[in-house]
């Protein structure tokens, strides 16, 4: 029996505005990721792969159709609830991982905690927690310029998991990073999928990358066109 749909994007459209001209970027697109599934979107650039992961992770909104995440819909909500929202139910991994560079390891994955109601005590459970999960309990206190890339994506992978959120979605994770350490953090993705059950979205040029996933999904101008 599969498992319950966690993202269902219902014939989403997504234009912007140059100029006088309107660009479609998503026309009519259907996807369904169910939950604790891998999976990879790939395709040419300006095909809509980030626009469709910005669509599922509410930083962006459809021009028209719906996205709805675990049963909530994320394309109708309000600018203070998709921010409520995204701080509990997605972490977000970023091809040149956003660090900020003047805040130690342990600073920078409690970020996203500061935004909870939590006390001192429970944000330093959760941050051990989650760079204890990507192995770097020992560099806590490193910043990130004291850091290799890998180990920086791992701080950016313990802060997209630092509030437990069910989906993590990511953005090129690997394409700033060598092969060795590109394979590590593939590794680290597929133990967190398999471990903590989330499921992960990413978005890659890589095919070795998107071979990693349970389904690859293929995108030109806007529409799927290859779901393996």
């Amino acid at each position: 029996m599969p498992n319950p749909v966690c993202v269902d994007v219902r014939d989403v459209h997504k234009s912007f505005k140059r100029g006088i001209e309107t660009v479609d970027v998503l026309n009519g697109l259907n996807l369904q990721v169910q939950e604790n599934e891998f999976v990879s979107l790939m395709g040419p650039s300006g095909s809509g792969k980030t626009t469709l992961l910005n669509l599922i992770a509410g930083l962006d909104r459809p021009t028209s159709g719906e996205v709805i995440v675990q049963g909530e819909r994320v394309s109708s909500m309000t600018e203070t609830q998709l921010a409520a929202w995204r701080t509990r139910s997605v972490g977000f991994v970023f091809q040149f991982y956003n660090l900020l560079s003047v805040l130690t390891a342990y600073r920078n994955v409690e970020l996203p905690l500061l935004l909870l109601p939590l006390s001192a005590a429970e944000r330093k459970k959760q941050v051990m927690t989650a760079l204890d999960i990507v192995g770097l309990s020992d560099r806590v206190n490193h910043r990130p310029g004291q850091l290799s890339g890998g180990q920086q994506q791992r701080v950016g992978i313990a802060r997209a998991i630092v509030t437990d959120p069910a989906l993590l979605v990511a953005d090129e994770p690997t394409g700033a990073l060598d092969a060795k350490s590109a394979d590590d953090i593939l590794d680290l993705l597929g133990e967190l999928r398999k471990s903590l059950k989330k499921t992960i979205i990413i978005v890659t040029h890589d095919p070795r990358a998107a071979a990693r996933a349970d389904r690859e999904i293929h995108l030109d101008k806007g529409q799927l066109v290859d779901a393996r």
